[in-house]
């Protein structure tokens, strides 16, 4: 049984993308994760005042930073905890649209981010016609609904592999994942 290649994709690369990237790691699958906006935006002290960072500046400095800025805060809404889990996932958030990794599946935690992958795909140039599932889960941006949505995209991931060829089971595989989860999906197919 071959090993596909996963990503995970969610807007800025903090919760719902790296809490499933932690949970197909810890069970030892092929896994990245990406954000897909401008930039990376988290809380902050009012919804008018987030905290905003370049992709690719270290988890670690993210962390550091907001610690220094309010670490009752920080620590009260789950940040600082949630930037701890991602240091020992990687070392800082990526764009989606700056890899050029190939991929077999692409998991998306929001439609308008399933949609900015589908707009980066057809910019590419179709090169190598190796196609890539791309998937959609819709999932609230809070720490419980990221953790319940990562357990179940796992079993999602787990369900795809252990089907053979995707492409020849993935029809099957979602009906059977909505059905024993209640979790609707969305999916199309793209080519590299």
């Amino acid at each position: 049984m071959r090993q596909l290649r996963f990503a995970m994709v969610c807007a800025s690369n903090q919760n719902r993308s790296m809490e499933a990237h932690a949970m197909l790691k810890k069970h030892g699958m092929n896994v990245s994760s990406f954000g897909v906006g401008a930039h990376v935006k988290l809380p902050g002290p009012s919804q008018k005042e987030p905290n905003v960072y370049k992709f690719g500046t270290p988890y670690k400095t993210i962390y550091d930073d907001l610690r220094a800025k309010d670490p009752e805060l920080y620590t009260r809404n789950g940040l600082l905890q949630m930037l701890l889990r991602n240091l020992g996932v990687k070392l800082a958030p990526e764009r989606y649209q700056e890899n050029r990794d190939q991929f077999d599946v692409v998991v998306t935690f929001e439609e308008r981010v399933m949609e900015q992958v589908l707009e980066d795909m057809s910019h590419r140039p179709q090169v190598s016609l190796q196609p890539v599932l791309i998937c959609n889960m819709d999932v609230k941006d809070n720490h419980e609904e990221a953790a319940h949505a990562a357990t179940q995209t796992l079993k999602l991931c787990q369900m795809l592999e252990q089907g053979g060829e995707w492409e020849d089971c993935v029809d099957a595989v979602v009906a059977q994942f909505q059905q024993e989860t209640g979790r609707r999906l969305t999916y199309t197919i793209c080519y590299y």
